[in-house]
């Protein structure tokens, strides 16, 4: 998995579709694996996004929503 926490999301702008394709284009991750993006809720995201990710934690879920967003499980 690419693993990324909530907070380097904020490099992003409001209203950002994130996948771990424009993540790789924004050089917020190296390179893309094999089994796709797992969010982790570690720091603060000010950002109203939407996320699609293969995996998420529950924290990472709660502060994507409580920041206006969405999380989507591919």
């Amino acid at each position: 998995y690419n693993v990324v926490n909530v907070d380097m999301l904020n490099k992003l702008e409001d209203g950002s579709v994130v996948t771990v394709e424009l993540l790789k284009e924004k050089n917020i991750i190296s390179k893309v694996a094999p089994y796709g993006l797992k969010v982790l809720g570690n720091g603060n995201l000010e950002k109203n996004i939407t996320v699609k990710a293969a995996k998420f934690s529950e924290t990472a879920i709660q502060k994507i929503t409580k920041a206006g967003g969405k999380a989507e499980v591919l």
